[in-house]
């Protein structure tokens, strides 16, 4: 089984303050709390949702 690349999101910032949008998209990518990194498949449709947020998140080498 090949594995696929993967990417580190780490939520940077509180998304406390922000539009209803940005909170669903935060939630959706599983991360609950500040300085949190999951890891999610490199496609696409995540990386789409990273650039919704930019100001919130940060991808980890």
């Amino acid at each position: 089984m090949p594995e696929t690349n993967k990417i580190r999101i780490k939520l940077v910032k509180s998304p406390i303050c922000t539009p209803e949008k940005h909170k669903v998209i935060v939630r959706s990518l599983g991360l609950k709390k500040i300085n949190q990194v999951v890891e999610r498949p490199d496609t696409q449709a995540f990386r789409g949702m990273v650039a919704k947020v930019p100001h919130l998140l940060a991808i980890v080498e």
